[in-house]
């Protein structure tokens, strides 16, 4: 831009043009005498407002030209009769004061000198020309929101000025219009800039705030704050983030949703600009909904030590793991190993376990002692944290009322839960989609009750909560079990702590004794790329069915081969079984087997004898669904084994008539209501004889119709219904 020399008399037409006072009284504008006169005495104040970074020096005002880069090739008057002229000695520019405003703004002296005008007026807190008049072609007049209550500089790392925002208060609330200065616009740059990028230029750590009222709070306080225009409204896209490049970014959101999925998203950007790293900081609970940097600075708070100390949520670049390492570099590395969340190597920090097994193995019971100990501090069947870990338990399977009747059967030291008590959060069937949402939901669940970070992340089990995204539902496709791992998982980690380690419960096929020797893991349900991705596998499974001993094979893949284990439950506590021992060297261990199998026995036929007695019958799957980990009998599919077992062996029949026993009819069932020895339906009922007057007891015996076969398992009809015969001599091992 090139300027002559130029002064006040070359405008006089406008001066004299300009109308004072319309008849009805209102008035009309400053004459351009008075507005040079009001400049000149707040030429300080004019100086520091068009250009920030200039200096005042001497009786002049120095700045580097008229874009307002540092420097002092540009040179102001500031007393005397030559207040207000200027000269550029680089340019060879000049003027007054009013040409001065035309070169920081950029305005043509000549075709722009009226709105110049209404610019200068509007910043001197006086009507324009245009602003009063009854009929005006203006469509949004510069004063329409009232005078200008806040204004700030968005200046380049060098000091030349980029943009202005200004702040106005009316009645409908705080409004804020941004001024472009290159395109001499009221319309934000594209890019949009970040705030206080001279005082960025030279410090390695900045704060992200939302809005420039809590920047400038910050900075009144030494913190080198900046912010992105308009806040936590302001399009990531569209905002220029590489002044952070090379920096440890700090975000301190407003205390609200929208602040928080903001601070996420600029976080993902400056990642991708380049800033070393970046952690979200975590408003305290105790303040209120906006609360903010601002609101800090007001209450006194020290806010450099809040800043230091505060929690906050390290996000991890998404090209974190982009590097590649000499062999030089690798033998020379002798730092120390992190700390494993799980010794030895079980789960590691970052890592992600799967822990498989059938369904009813015992997978939760088994993973809910080991997490109450890993909780507490304390081994669990050698497998040892470092501390009591912090373990967010996922539970997507039982609602609350019989996830709290199952925890509270569980046999545990006392100090052991004593010392985990606010270490292992537990979720009741949470029913949701571990989606984009999803995520969000449990990332806050998470970040309530573990503000700090945790150590596990626990997901029970995947196929509840399962989202392929666009590769579909099915957990089957490998494209949509990637999906998972790493849109999901992976996500909700880095959301809360991407230190922790993961623990995700799969189901897993019924292991044939070839698998089991060949390759177990081959068995978990779903796509192969689920083994492909985990650092570490678990599987728990029952080599024998007629036995209730369990093997637990664990796969690393960050250290050595671990033993298989043989465990079991134990006075209802888990323990760990020597491999090499037999059945005689563990005869007190067998013993109190065949006690525990004899103890299931009795209690299955007094059940059914005595809920016979008040009116109740059932088939084998009503009896193992109605009576599940109730009287110390164990799941489902394990009573249903005992009534296989004892159906054999003629302790338990079938009968078939319901009909003459006014019950309900049989349906779905291949065998009939279940009958033991003696059973009756209902009390015996007092009946007194007419004629004599004698008092005899009616029963209504239940006899069997069937039985089971115990060579061949076929169900056959019963030649005698009054006689039971038991077969004992058969081994019985559960």
């Amino acid at each position: 831009m090139s300027l002559d020399v130029v002064n006040i008399n070359d405008w006089r037409d406008f001066n004299s043009a300009a109308p004072q006072r319309q008849d009805d009284g209102r008035h009309t504008g400053l004459t351009v005498d008075e507005i040079k006169a009001r400049l000149l005495g707040n030429l300080r104040g004019l100086l520091s407002y068009l250009y920030p970074a200039g200096v005042f020096r001497h009786g002049k005002f120095l700045v580097g030209d008229v874009r307002g880069r540092k420097g002092e090739s540009l040179t102001v008057e500031i007393t005397g009769s030559k207040a207000g002229m200027w000269h550029d000695f680089a340019t060879g520019e000049g003027g007054d004061v009013l040409a001065l405003w035309a070169a920081a703004t950029g305005r043509n002296t000549q075709s722009d000198f009226p709105s110049l005008l209404d610019d200068v007026r509007q910043w001197l807190g006086e009507p324009g020309t245009e602003s009063v008049a009854v009929e005006t072609e203006r469509t949004a007049p510069l004063d329409e929101l009232g005078p200008v209550t806040a204004k700030w500089d968005y200046l380049d790392s060098e000091g030349g000025l980029l943009a202005c925002v200004y702040r106005y208060d009316p009645p409908g609330g705080k409004q804020f219009r941004p001024w472009d200065v290159a395109c001499r616009k009221m319309k934000a740059p594209d890019p949009r800039p970040l705030y206080n990028q001279p005082a960025m230029k030279s410090v390695s750590d900045v704060v992200l705030v939302e809005g420039e009222k809590s920047a400038d709070a910050l900075i009144c306080q030494g913190i080198c704050a900046t912010t992105a225009m308009n806040g936590a409204k302001a399009p990531v896209e569209k905002t220029d983030w590489s002044p952070l490049r090379g920096k440890r970014l700090l975000i301190w959101p407003d205390k609200d949703a929208a602040g928080w999925q903001y601070a996420e998203a600029a976080a993902e950007a400056a990642l991708g600009a380049g800033v070393v790293s970046v952690a979200i900081l975590m408003p305290p609970m105790d303040k209120p909904e906006k609360w903010d940097a601002a609101d800090a600075v007001d209450e006194g708070m020290d806010v450099e030590a809040f800043i230091a100390n505060a929690p906050r949520q390290s996000i991890a670049s998404p090209h974190a793991n982009s590097q590649a390492f000499s062999l030089k570099q690798l033998l020379g590395d002798r730092s120390p190993m992190p700390d494993d969340i799980i010794a030895p190597r079980v789960l590691t920090p970052s890592g992600l376990l799967v822990f498989g097994g059938a369904p009813k193995v015992g997978k939760s019971d088994f993973l809910l002692c080991w997490l109450v100990h890993m909780a507490a501090g304390i081994s669990f069947l050698s497998f040892t944290p470092p501390r009591p870990l912090r373990v967010f338990y996922l539970q997507a399977e039982i609602q609350y009322h019989y996830l709290r009747e199952r925890i509270q059967q569980i046999s545990l030291p006392p100090e052991v839960i004593k010392q985990a008590y606010e270490n292992l959060v537990i979720t009741p069937q949470l029913k949701l989609i571990l989606n984009e949402a999803g995520v969000e939901a449990v990332g806050a669940l998470i970040r309530k009750h573990f503000p700090d970070g945790l150590d596990i992340i626990v997901i029970d089990p995947i196929r509840n909560v399962f989202d392929g995204g666009e590769a579909g539902p099915s957990e089957n496709d490998n494209n949509a079990m990637l999906f998972f791992l790493r849109d999901r998982v992976e996500k909700l980690r880095d959301a809360v702590d991407p230190d922790a380690g993961i623990i995700l419960v799969h189901h897993t096929r019924k292991l044939s004794k070839k698998q089991v020797d060949e390759d177990p893991f081959q068995a978990l349900s779903g796509a192969g790329s689920l083994r492909g991705y985990y650092s570490s596998g678990m599987i728990l499974f029952r080599p024998d069915e007629a036995q209730s001993e369990r093997r637990l094979i664990t796969e690393l893949r960050n250290g050595p081969a671990l033993a298989a284990k043989i465990v079991d439950k134990e006075s209802g506590r888990w323990i760990e079984i020597d491999p090499s021992s037999d059945r005689l060297v563990r005869q007190e261990y067998g013993d109190k087997l065949d006690a525990e199998r004899l103890r299931k026995r009795d209690v299955i036929l007094q059940v059914l004898f005595e809920e016979a007695l008040a009116g109740r019958v059932y088939t084998s799957t009503q009896f193992a669904e109605r009576f599940e980990n109730s009287a110390g009998l164990g799941g489902r599919s394990t009573i249903a084994e005992r009534i296989s077992v004892l159906t054999t062996k003629g302790y338990i029949k079938y009968f078939r008539n319901p009909d003459e026993h006014d019950l309900p009819p049989l349906s779905r069932t291949r065998y009939g209501y279940l009958c033991v020895e003696g059973m009756q339906l209902g009390e015996a009922e007092d009946v007194v004889d007419e004629d004599t007057g004698e008092v005899t007891q009616a029963i209504h015996p239940l006899l069997p119709t069937h039985y089971k076969c115990r060579q061949s398992g076929a169900v056959l009809e019963v030649e005698s219904p009054h006689i039971w015969v038991y077969h004992d001599d058969e081994v019985d091992h559960e």
